[in-house]
């Protein structure tokens, strides 16, 4: 299957610097529809609850933001798993330095016993949901949850190691099962391959990512190990987060300068096998696919954090807020329609 072409860059495309170029909301869109979307975010929110950010980048410039009662542009988001994507942009870094290589085994200590059916598992089938490691990604209360005793109970002092202590349950490359608990395995064996895990691994991320794109804002949290908490905990403003969704939409080359190796924003849309019965939304390598119409991909994150990367309309938005998990679905379609609007 043809991934959508990524669009053109003339060369007045424009980037941000310390701020953004701006540019009205583009002619011929319809503005009354756009503003009743708006309002059901900020205004009358009902079922999508409590809206912080929403940010708009149409063609490389900042089109539309607005930010909730006692919020500003100033003011960082939680990501939850909009992280996923950051992590994949980290270990696209090291494969372009030729350091990684995402089909070979993935590094995990916990799996090198002889016999051990996990050895074969990639860095690939872990960016792809489908390592087969049994791991339950559940935030519902009170009921059993992988991913809560990892960030928060007896795995948040080594996140990578409670991960990589699950037996499998499938064989790698056989079954689709979203698990925050492989991101993390993957994040320490970019520490491991950079040779720098913590500090050492955090001034990585800055020197090769944030810095080139102006994140001045981005804070990353780390595990008691070291391990950069990939699944789930990136600090960023909204705009500082649309110029990552920004970076894809550019296949990765920032100001001229390529920051992502070529073909990895293909691969991150390029679609993963799902089983028949998978309730998921389809899914590439840590970004999912598809939210806001064919083409479109996004990294999407716990309570309603999504940046989603139009290609077909040169489009990016970014929200943040606190919605119940229950309605996630009309978050999403809320973001579809706008970004429908700038079909034309």
């Amino acid at each position: 299957m043809a991934l959508p072409a990524l669009p053109a860059q003339p060369a007045q495309t424009p980037w941000p610097a310390a701020g953004w170029p701006t540019d009205p909301l583009p002619a011929g869109l319809d503005e009354a529809r756009f503003a009743s979307l708006i309002d059901q975010a900020f205004v009358t929110p009902d079922d999508l609850g409590e809206t912080w950010a929403v940010v708009v980048v149409h063609g490389g410039r900042l089109v539309f933001e607005r930010y909730g009662v006692g919020r500003a542009a100033d003011d960082t988001c939680r990501s939850w798993s909009v992280a996923k994507s950051i992590t994949h942009a980290l270990t696209g870094i090291l494969v372009g330095d030729g350091r990684l290589d995402v089909f070979a085994p993935a590094d995990a200590p916990e799996w090198r016993a002889a016999g051990d059916r996990r050895a074969a598992i990639t860095l690939d089938q872990l960016l792809r949901m489908s390592s087969g490691l049994k791991f339950t990604e559940a935030y519902v209360p009170g009921e059993p949850s992988d991913v809560i005793e990892m960030l928060f109970g007896t795995g948040a002092a080594d996140v990578a190691a409670f991960a990589a202590s699950f037996p499998l349950a499938h064989a790698p490359d056989s079954f689709f099962s979203y698990s925050s608990g492989t991101t993390n395995i993957v994040c320490r064996a970019l520490a491991r391959v950079s040779g720098a895990p913590g500090a050492g691994f955090e001034a990585f991320m800055r020197e090769r990512l944030f810095e080139p794109l102006g994140m001045a804002s981005a804070v990353a949290r780390f595990d008691g190990a070291g391990t950069f908490i990939g699944s789930s905990f990136v600090f960023a403003t909204a705009r500082d987060f649309a110029r990552f969704g920004l970076l894809y939409l550019r296949d990765g080359i920032w100001r001229g300068r390529r920051i992502l190796p070529e073909g990895w924003v293909d691969y991150a849309r390029t679609p993963t096998f799902q089983q028949p019965d998978c309730v998921d939304g389809p899914y590439g390598a840590h970004w999912w696919l598809d939210l806001a119409g064919p083409g479109s991909f996004s990294a999407n994150g716990y309570e309603g954090q999504y940046i989603v990367v139009c290609p077909d309309r040169d489009l990016v938005i970014v929200r943040h807020g606190v919605t119940p998990e229950a309605n996630q679905p009309l978050v999403q379609a809320w973001l579809k329609d706008l970004a429908a609007l700038f079909d034309s």
